[in-house]
Formats: structure tokens, C-alpha cells, sequence
């Protein structure tokens, strides 16, 4: 291919005209390093703007904010992916809710009575709630979402909730009664369900495309428009029951890589994200950033894990599972993946959880540790360098999602080392929807690095309990343990604190050892937000809690004091 600065040299035999080409070309050489220094000067020029000018503000009055996804469903029982629940939570109530310092309070419920035995919740709904069309809410909406919520009809990962319950009777308008066949311990936090409405989804099929497209709920905002693959928007809700929001609108920007975002966070597109480890370390903590956002760290409560498919032959074997987890350095990722913002997860609760076992140690990195264990279940090194049995390489394709760089790097580093044992793994990065829907739903994965944002009580009946497997429910790994099918059920049977406490470490103990996941870390949520939003508080829940009462002072010099 012929260069667009150079032409091709021709070599004559006539002396001067070899001298004459060669002027030629040292002075074509003369102008062509003054046009890159020219470029030079202006690239660094507009990286010194970018970094040192305040952000072009385009809604001051909303809050927009970063998706690495789009939502799928927005309706609160279809509602399986965590794009699809940040928005509904903004368009739904449900009867209760987390407050900031992780009580559960009242939110369509005014207030509650608990029975002695724990069998009756009567619920007391809160009078002059509206749904977004203007029709009130009463008791037979909360009636209507149970039902449905049991219809084994509805593909919902979310009806275990709902399994202790007897029977749901409206009482009267605004009373609720829910009677349980046997207690229930997270029976208050279940009811945090966003509520469904009776007058429009009543004998029709929730599954129905445009329920979702065209939610209508109670909540704080109602969707305005939806632009498939790119944004969201919600407006106030001025006849919310708490009062107007005092943010305008909440955009959701569909931005599926962390780099495009935060150039548009610095450009004023957006007001909101989860900073990567690297651009909290490296890039946010600048004066002139400062000065424009403010950051917030604190133990996310969930992790990220290597998920196996344990309907694959090779990964039913727990002495396998085992070998994998002493192969991965988790201290290395920590460092070079979350630059320290994270901490080793050794099950399935993060430190933060009362549910957490102290004792349980982690498996320990030793790869000699993970070739003993490997020979032990049938794999010897063939010709090819990798790990054979029955004539079969031990090779195997891990998935993770588009737009998440720490779950690629982890997923890099992990194929380093698992090649130091024989194992060989292909990566695989897909859109977030198609990787849901096309491959876990449907169990077409062998492994998969994702994770887990978790509630804050420690029922974990829908990850775990070998009775949800089916497609669309939480259980995709499909594992199967009977005493963690009994302990998950005693879980949710009993309210005595110390019980339950033992329970939950019994099930940590048998994960630490059975290893149906790699578990990998527990990172720090690293969020920022701009700082003209006044009125928020950092809390054990995060910042959002009182987000409708955030304000932007109309004096823009206020904005950033």
C-alpha cells in the first residue's frame, strides 16, 4: 500500500536528479514533523481543556445517569436483571422498604402488625396513593400481585417469596391480611415487591411486550420515553404521595463501555457512575475533578464470582472446582484488576453481612495443590501440554458481559493462570441482554464470570435452592445439595437471630468447601456524582435513599460549594 506522505522513490542514474528527489524528501520529512508537532500541541491542548473546564451541564434540572446495559422489563415480578430493577424501583412502590440504616420501614404499608407466632402480617395501606393514571391504590392491587406473583405461568425468579404464604385477603380498602403456613423470617423485606395494578394488567398477559414498554406504577416518577439501546427517561411524579420530587427527571443513559462514560462525566452527558479502580485512582482524584464531582467509597454488598455450569461433566466433580479456585490468585486480581479497592470473597455473604462466618477460610493459592487434586479426578498432562481425560483437552469457554472491564481483566488473568496447569479457557464477551436471555437462561455456558448485588437479608432460597433452575430463575449454575436445600428452608423458618446465624454459616462453610463458584472479591462501590445535587447523605444503604429529596439550587455559584 502506498503511503499517503511518500511517494515511491525511483533511483535514477542521473546524479542531480537523485539529488533533487532527495531534497524533496527531506523537506516533505521538514513539513510532515511540523504537522504532527502542530497535532501534538493541539492534542494536548484539548486534553488540558477537558480536564481543567467546568462540564457543559445539558438537563441541570435532571440527573442523568451511566448504564453499561439497557433494561429488558419494567415490570417489578419480570424485572430479573439489574438494569431492569434500578429503573422499576424508581417507577413502583412496594408495601415496605430499607430505610438508610437498614430498618425495614413503611412504603405503600403505613404500618404493620406481626402475630405472636409469626403466622398473620396485617398490613395497613397508606390512604390518597395514586397510581400514575390517576386511579387510586387500594388493598385488591396488593392482592392482584400476590396472585400473579404464584401463577406458575409467570416466568418470575421471585416466587419463593411468596411459597410460606397461605393466603392473601383484602379485608377492607386499605387493610391487607397475609397468612403464612409456617414462619417466615424475611416475610417484611419480601413485601418490598413492587406492587402491580389491578385495573390494567388484570386478565391480561404481564408477559405481553408492551406492559413492560408502558409501565404504570405508583412510584416517584413515571417513564416519559424509552429509546431502545440508548435511554430512559423518567419524569416527576406530581402527585407522589411523599410530595414532588425535587429532581425534574432521571435519565438513564445506555453508554456500554466505563471509558465513553467517563469522558461524558467529564463533559457534563452525564452525572452519574460507577468509577472503574483505575479512573478512581488515577483520574478522579485530580484537583480540578474534585472540584466539579464528589466520589463516595464503601464495600459494595455483593461479589463477583466464577460461576461453573455443573451440568458439564467436567465441573460436577468438586475436587475439580477446588483445583480452579487453588489455581486463582485472588490478591493478585485485587491489586491489578480493582488497584486494592476490593477485598478476597470466601462465600456467599460479603464481610459486611451478619450472616458472614469469620472461620471459614479461603482455599489458599497453591497451583502444586491444584495438579494433585486434577490427577485425583481422572486428568493427566497429554502431548498438547494441556490436561486430558478419555482423549478429551481440559478446554472451556468463559462468558462475561460487554462494557465491564474488571470482569474481562479478571477473566484475562484467570487464563493465565489456569494455563499454568493445563487448563486452557477461551473468553467470550457478550452484549449484557443477549448474554441473559440467549445463554444463561437457556444454561448454554460452561463458566461465567458475573456477580451478585445482594439483599440485606441473607435468604439466598432463589440463588441456591435446587427447586429454581428453571429458565429465568437464579439457580442457572444448577446446583443441587440437599442439606442446603433443608438449611435455606430452616433459614426462612425461624426468627431467632442466633438460629438463623448458624444456619447461614453452616451453608458458608459447605460452599467454602464444595466450591459450586469460585468466589472471587468483594470490590468497593466507587460511585461519583456531580456536585450541584445538594441534600445528599452517605449511609450504611448507599446514597440514594433520599434521592427525591435532592436538590439543584437555581443559583448556579452555589453549585459547587
Amino acid at each position: 500500500m502506498r503511503s499517503n506522505l511518500f511517494p515511491e522513490v525511483v533511483f535514477l542514474k542521473a546524479p542531480h536528479t537523485r539529488f533533487t528527489i532527495l531534497r524533496l524528501l527531506r523537506l516533505r520529512l521538514a513539513m510532515t514533523c511540523q504537522y504532527f508537532c502542530i497535532f501534538c500541541i493541539f492534542a494536548i491542548t484539548l486534553l488540558f481543556l477537558s480536564c481543567s473546564r467546568e462540564p457543559e451541564i445539558r438537563n441541570p434540572g435532571a440527573v442523568t445517569i451511566g448504564s453499561l446495559a439497557d433494561a429488558k422489563r419494567l415490570l417489578p415480578l419480570l424485572a430479573s436483571d439489574s438494569a431492569s430493577g434500578e429503573i422499576t424501583g424508581w417507577i413502583f412502590n412496594g408495601l415496605t422498604k430499607y430505610d438508610k440504616n437498614l430498618k425495614i420501614t413503611g412504603e405503600l404499608a403505613d404500618s404493620w402488625e406481626v402475630s405472636p407466632d409469626g403466622l398473620q402480617i396485617l398490613f395497613h395501606l397508606r390512604k390518597g396513593v395514586h397510581w400514575h393514571d390517576g386511579v387510586e391504590f387500594t388493598s385488591e392491587d396488593v392482592l392482584f400481585t400476590y396472585n400473579t406473583a404464584i401463577d406458575p405461568k409467570i416466568p418470575t425468579p421471585y416466587s419463593s417469596n411468596y411459597g410460606p404464604v397461605t393466603k392473601v385477603e383484602a379485608l377492607d380498602k386499605y387493610t391487607v391480611r397475609v397468612l403464612y403456613h409456617e414462619p417466615f423470617a424475611p416475610a417484611l423485606e419480601s413485601w418490598g415487591m413492587g406492587i402491580l395494578p389491578k385495573h390494567i394488567l388484570e386478565g391480561k398477559d404481564i408477559t405481553n411486550e408492551k406492559y413492560s414498554r408502558y409501565p404504570i406504577g405508583t412510584g416517584p416518577y413515571k417513564l416519559k420515553e424509552w429509546v431502545t439501546g440508548q435511554k430512559i427517561i423518567l419524569e416527576a411524579n406530581e402527585a407522589y404521595y411523599e410530595g414532588r420530587p425535587g429532581i425534574n427527571k432521571l435519565i438513564a443513559r445506555v453508554i456500554p463501555d466505563t471509558a465513553t462514560m467517563f469522558l461524558e462525566l467529564k463533559f457534563g452527558g452525564i452525572d452519574f457512575m460507577g468509577l472503574t479502580p483505575p479512573q478512581y485512582k488515577l483520574q478522579a482524584g485530580k484537583e480540578n475533578f474534585n472540584k466539579y464531582f464528589q466520589k463516595f467509597r464503601y464495600p459494595a454488598f455483593g461479589y463477583t464470582y466464577l460461576g461453573y455450569n455443573l451440568l458439564d461433566p467436567r465441573f460436577s466433580d468438586k475436587r475439580v472446582r477446588q483445583a480452579i479456585t487453588h489455581a486463582i490468585n485472588k490478591r493478585d486480581i485485587i491489586a491489578g484488576v480493582l488497584l486494592g479497592y476490593g477485598t478476597p470473597c470466601t462465600g456467599p455473604f460479603p464481610p459486611e453481612s451478619w450472616a458472614y462466618n469469620p472461620k471459614v477460610k479461603d482455599l489458599t493459592y497453591d497451583p502444586d495443590l491444584s495438579r494433585k487434586l486434577l490427577k485425583e479426578a481422572g486428568w493427566k498432562l497429554g502431548r498438547s501440554g494441556l490436561l486430558e481425560k478419555n482423549g478429551m483437552p481440559f478446554e472451556f469457554t468463559v462468558i462475561t458481559n460487554q462494557g465491564n472491564e474488571a470482569r474481562l481483566k479478571t477473566a484475562q488473568i484467570i487464563k493465565e493462570s489456569l494455563k499454568k496447569i493445563g487448563i486452557s479457557i477461551n473468553i467470550k464477551v457478550l452484549e449484557w441482554q443477549a448474554m441473559l436471555h440467549e445463554f444463561i437462561d437457556k444454561k448454554r455456558f460452561e463458566a461465567i464470570i458475573m456477580g451478585w448485588g445482594l439483599s440485606r437479608d441473607p435468604d439466598m432460597y432463589d440463588i441456591w435452592h435446587s427447586s429454581k433452575t428453571k429458565e429465568g430463575e437464579f439457580n442457572f449454575i444448577s446446583y443441587t445439595n440437599k442439606e442446603v436445600d433443608q438449611l435455606l428452608l430452616d433459614g426462612r423458618r425461624t426468627f431467632d437471630h442466633h438460629k438463623r446465624t448458624e444456619i447461614y454459616h453452616r451453608i458458608h462453610e459447605i460452599f467454602a468447601e464444595e466450591q459450586p463458584y469460585t468466589f472471587l472479591y468483594v470490590p468497593d462501590a466507587l460511585p461519583v456524582l456531580h456536585k450541584r445535587f445538594k441534600g445528599v447523605e452517605k449511609a450504611p444503604i448507599g446514597i440514594w435513599h433520599d434521592f427525591i429529596h435532592w436538590q439543584v439550587p437555581q443559583n448556579r455559584i452555589e453549585w459547587y460549594r
